[in-house]
């Protein structure tokens, strides 16, 4: 229940903060934006989110994580009703900006609760599933919002995307609550996560990953529809595919992590082959389509797959009491690039090639290895009997 609760609540924002590129031809229609103002419009949400990440972290560990959840949603839900009555493109980012902002308690929180409910050999599935709330969210928008726009504008799909939020907020009051307490072995060392080093190679790390991911998250539409010449329907669909095969790969990397006992080899893995990925499908941007679409899917779903595992790991190392915290530092580091990628990306289009673009992505998660490598693995269930934990209690 409270497994489905957390990835229900995330997916219903994650519609917003992931799949908004899938409006964005109706956007740029709509508002009449140049391709750089649409890079600002899709990285509103992320500035938004950045500001609030970390605080949102440390309320969820003092105040729990329904409360925060609930409010944050219901926030988000009303700033996107304001998104969808505004008419200029200023006020769009402030209300988009807005939305991330409160949508932004979310991330830690609901994580925050999963794992509290879940013993460290079963943690990285769980997390895992919890994580898909993101593809899934971006498949459900990529699959609807085009529509939304297509017979009633702009307005019904934001108005859809608040409507969603507001149903997040209801699971999340319904349905969580907190663990029942269990034996615990005290997490060594005492420092939080701003003064670990570690943390901070971990979260760099993955925030160079996210590189590769963004790339063809948000833009693989616009890069198709414009570029290529798909309608915006059979571009947002090759969206909505790789987030549903990338429901699957999430959930395979956190069982897979549980089976070898390692959240950062799987980890580092994924990053040689989103590496490769990349770079191939940068090399067949002017291929045949059906030479380049299979390519994008493999590097779009590459992409995607690995968040669940430094989402872990990173809870993991901080211990329970300070999880939210561990989950907001890391999910801030992932915003700093989360909301300054979309212009930058659209500026180098811009300004070179949409292939200058896409290879300078590549190098993403070459860097996010270099830093990688330099991490310890965090304990996992395979040093410990199972109903045993390195986690306090959930807070109360």
């Amino acid at each position: 229940m409270i497994l489905a609760a957390g990835t229900l609540a995330q997916a219903s924002f994650t519609t917003v903060s992931v799949g908004l590129p899938a409006l964005a031809p109706a956007l740029r229609t709509h508002y009449g934006l140049t391709l750089g103002e649409t890079g600002v419009v899709l990285g509103a949400v992320g500035i938004g989110m950045l500001l609030t990440l970390l605080p949102w972290g440390l309320l969820s560990d003092r105040l729990g994580e329904r409360t925060i959840i609930a409010v944050g949603l219901v926030g988000a839900a009303g700033a996107l009703a304001g998104a969808g009555l505004t008419r200029t493109y200023a006020s769009l980012a402030v209300w988009l900006a807005v939305a991330g902002a409160f949508g932004a308690s979310v991330n830690a929180a609901s994580g925050r609760a999963v794992m509290a409910w879940f013993e460290v050999e079963e943690r990285g599935l769980a997390l895992g599933i919890r994580q898909t709330a993101i593809p899934i969210g971006g498949a459900a928008a990529a699959a609807t919002l085009p529509w939304l726009a297509s017979t009633g504008g702009t307005r019904r799909a934001f108005f859809t995307l608040a409507a969603a939020c507001v149903v997040g907020a209801a699971v999340a009051v319904t349905l969580m609550r907190n663990a029942p307490a269990r034996p615990v072995v005290a997490k060594a060392g005492g420092r939080g996560p701003l003064r670990d080093a570690g943390m901070w190679l971990l979260a760099g790390g993955s925030s160079l990953y996210l590189l590769s991911q963004m790339a063809i998250a948000s833009f693989v539409v616009l890069f198709l529809h414009d570029y290529r010449g798909l309608s915006a329907h059979r571009a947002a669909a090759v969206l909505a595919g790789i987030n549903v095969i990338g429901i699957a790969t999430r959930i395979a990397a956190g069982r897979w992590s549980d089976r070898i006992g390692s959240r950062l080899g799987p980890l580092r893995l994924i990053g040689v082959l989103l590496a490769v990925a990349m770079a191939l499908a940068t090399a067949l941007l002017d291929a045949p389509l059906g030479v380049l679409i299979p390519a994008l899917v493999v590097a779009g779903v590459l992409g995607i797959s690995w968040n669940g595992l430094s989402f872990t790991a990173a809870a993991e190392s901080a211990g329970l009491a300070r999880s939210g915290a561990a989950l907001g530092f890391q999910q801030t580091l992932l915003g700093v690039v989360g909301a300054g990628f979309p212009p930058a990306f659209a500026a180098v289009v811009t300004a070179s090639s949409w292939r200058t673009a896409f290879a300078l992505c590549v190098l993403g998660p070459v860097l996010g290895l270099a830093a990688l490598w330099r991490v310890p693995d965090p304990p996992t269930g395979t040093a410990r009997r199972r109903g045993t934990s390195a986690m306090p209690p959930a807070a109360r």
